[in-house]
């Protein structure tokens, strides 16, 4: 299928490693130009490789989403260099780090990190790019959320309300934007092998006595096999193929939407 995304240029935020890296390599994959946002120090490198796979024109960039000043200068600096965006996608993600079950076993300053990364990252990020947009009548953005988000899963308070906050800022956009023919929608992945996954397997078994503790694979395989329908991971590139088509034309009248790709996970009756 031709997604007709050849010569726009797509916005991943986050797109350095994991989910984010994914979906920024399946945009050039469809002959897209590429511009990669993330705090890592390898962010230039990961999108001279895109660049070398893909033979589009792919750029990173050091940018921190929380700071608003910065992506705000670094957006309009972009707008004038590089050309118009076409598709943004916020794919920033962290967790607290700690194993929250019950919430009052973090502390409220927990909090602070990951509500600004998850959701206040995206905000700065629309508030400097979706005015172009509108005023061009074009665009897509696309969040990346979590199943947690939906279920308030207690594994880590902080992130599933981040995560639940931005499936309702996107679902607010995307009614504000829809008059100007831009499109917003979020995909809530469920069980992906990535850092994230990790460390909250990594900060519940700290928690353990030591004839409780497991090992990653175990305690995952397990939660897969329990929780998942189809009972096998999803992947990253589950993720970037779903991105993609939604950026495209064939998902002209999708927006607003919160889509799962999560084994069958979540499921709304």
């Amino acid at each position: 299928m031709d997604l007709k995304l050849t010569g726009d240029t797509a916005l991943v935020v986050g797109g350095a490693s994991g989910i984010g890296l994914a979906i920024a390599r399946a945009f050039a994959r469809e002959g897209s130009n590429v511009l990669l946002w993330d705090r890592s120090a390898e962010t230039p490198a990961r999108a001279a490789e895109l660049a070398t796979e893909s033979s589009t024109t792919c750029l990173g960039q050091i940018v921190d989403a929380t700071d608003f000043v910065q992506v705000k200068k670094t957006a309009a600096e972009i707008n004038a260099s590089f050309g118009q965006i076409q598709h943004v996608v916020y794919a920033a993600g962290m967790g607290s780090g700690k194993f929250g079950f019950p919430f009052w076993k973090l502390e409220p300053s927990d909090w602070d990190r990951v509500l600004r990364v998850n959701l206040l990252g995206a905000v700065n990020v629309a508030h400097a790019l979706a005015p172009g947009m509108a005023e061009r009548q074009q665009g897509t953005f696309l969040f990346i959320s979590s199943v947690a988000g939906q279920i308030g899963s207690q594994t880590d308070p902080p992130y599933s309300a981040a995560k639940a906050g931005l499936i309702n800022f996107a679902q607010a956009a995307a009614k504000d934007l829809a008059p100007h023919n831009v499109r917003v929608n979020t995909i809530c992945p469920g069980m992906i092998q990535t850092p994230l996954n990790r460390a909250v397997w990594q900060a519940w078994n700290d928690q353990q006595p030591a004839d409780a503790k497991r090992a990653y694979d175990d305690w995952a395989g397990e939660k897969v096999r329990s929780v998942i329908p189809l009972k096998r991971w999803q992947t990253p590139d589950d993720i970037a193929a779903y991105a993609v088509f939604l950026a495209s034309y064939q998902a002209q009248n999708i927006t607003g939407q919160t889509l799962n790709v999560d084994g069958g996970w979540v499921m709304h009756w």
